[in-house]
């Protein structure tokens, strides 16, 4: 109607762009710059991380390789993001997160060089190694662009609180599922360049496109945007509070979830149902980018409250039960033996997507309403390295449970971690004077 406004309806980029933009005053423009050039720069990581993962999957399930030596080459990618996270984040703190972005984004083209060497003479022993080594290095990279980058998302809305307290939600849902949807064009790019430009011109290409956005950033950002003063102890560094600590837990039981039948299982699948590269790439494209948008719709699909906790950490409660379904569900179907059971996993990955979509939605935003002011970056930090965990797990159980027991054992594996990820979601404080605990 003229005259009023209608919070829900606001389509996600116009709430987030135009509207902070024309209201928040030149005082705060220069923080919407900030925020809009590290999301442009996350995309562009995005894009070839995403790439990558496809380059590498496809490349050695072409050459013969089983599913659990697939699972195998990516757990040093996910074991070193655990690290990373939490010394990135401390880092971020200290010597600010324009400096950790661009290690992170440089540190990525030193891994798409590595990976580049991979000589096709080598043994199988030789070339597996090679491989852990550069995607461990990756792994490091995409953890430190992470955290700088979202930590970049807390400091840059403290300077626009007057929009509301809806806008660090509209924020977080944005960036993340927008990653999302970038990293899904990745997934196909990856299938492009491999079918095209062939393994190694891939990566040298890729890395031409990060460095362009190294440079980028650099011009961009100033140096020193959340220095603050960092933790003088690794007492200090993991002492979060209550609200954190719980996410964090949850976090390793929602990404574990995920990664447990997707990383290997559902490709393999999907391929031994007579799919090809090309259709098995497409499709996991089209769903991460579906589950991107999702994610950056998510504050239209989950009531709000002025506190940003009361009726945010109920609804996190309810979507993480109901995604514990969808697993548990598909089990049963694979279990049974459902006619057109590929296009029974294909629409029960579809619902798994939206309800995963919301719950990796709300969690990124309860983060950062929990987060410390000061120490944001080390906050998002430990909470992200709790992520990393979670996908080091789903993705060791990933190819270990689908070569014991195919797609039916790795969903109900999902289903168990899901179950752990609700009970932690059930200690999470609804009010902010609960969140208070070791520290500020």
């Amino acid at each position: 109607m003229p005259g009023t406004t209608t919070r829900w309806a606001t389509p996600v980029a116009w709430s987030i762009w135009p509207a902070t933009c024309e209201s928040a005053g030149s005082d705060v423009q220069p923080a919407v710059r900030n925020y809009a050039v590290v999301t442009a720069a996350y995309w562009g990581f995005t894009l070839t991380d995403g790439a990558l993962r496809m380059l590498v999957l496809l490349h050695f399930y072409r050459l013969g390789y089983s599913p659990f030596t697939l699972a195998f080459l990516f757990l040093l990618y996910e074991a070193a993001g655990i690290l990373a996270n939490l010394i990135g984040g401390w880092l971020a703190t200290r010597y600010g997160i324009t400096r950790m972005l661009a290690v992170g984004l440089a540190t990525q083209v030193c891994g798409f060089a590595l990976l580049s060497l991979l000589d096709p003479q080598w043994t199988a022993a030789m070339s597996v190694a090679w491989v852990v080594l550069a995607q461990g290095i990756c792994g490091v990279a995409k953890d430190l662009t992470k955290t700088a980058s979202k930590s970049a998302i807390k400091v840059t809305q403290a300077q626009v609180r007057q929009q509301g307290p809806g806008q660090l939600f509209r924020w977080v849902a944005w960036f993340t599922g927008s990653k999302n949807a970038m990293k899904g064009v990745g997934f196909f790019l990856g299938g492009l360049l491999l079918q095209t430009l062939g393994f190694r011109h891939s990566l040298w290409v890729m890395a031409a496109l990060l460095g362009a956005v190294l440079l980028g950033v650099l011009a961009s950002l100033p140096p020193m945007m959340g220095k603050a003063k960092a933790s003088r102890s690794a007492r200090e560094l993991f002492a979060k509070n209550a609200g954190i600590n719980a996410l964090a837990a949850a976090r390793v039981g929602l990404f574990g979830a995920r990664d447990v039948w997707f990383v290997v299982g559902v490709p393999v699948f999907l391929y031994s149902m007579g799919w090809t590269f090309t259709m098995v790439g497409g499709f996991l494209a089209a769903w991460t980018i579906g589950y991107g948008l999702v994610q950056a719709l998510a504050p239209q699909l989950v009531r709000r409250s002025p506190d940003g906790l009361s009726l945010e950490v109920p609804a996190a409660r309810r979507w993480s039960a109901g995604l514990a379904l969808v697993p548990l569900a598909l089990a049963a179907a694979v279990g049974l033996g459902a006619p057109h059971l590929q296009w029974v996993v294909v629409s029960g990955l579809a619902v798994f997507g939206f309800a995963f979509a919301v719950n990796s939605s709300l969690h990124s935003y309860l983060v950062l309403a929990c987060a410390g002011s000061e120490k944001a970056a080390e906050d998002v930090g430990f909470y992200y390295a709790a992520n990393a965990l979670g996908r080091f797990i789903g993705t060791l159980l990933s190819g270990l449970l689908y070569q014991w027991g195919g797609l039916m054992v790795a969903l109900l594996g999902s289903s168990v971690m899901l179950g752990i990820c609700w009970l932690f979601t059930l200690a999470l404080p609804t009010s902010r004077g609960q969140t208070s605990g070791a520290r500020a």
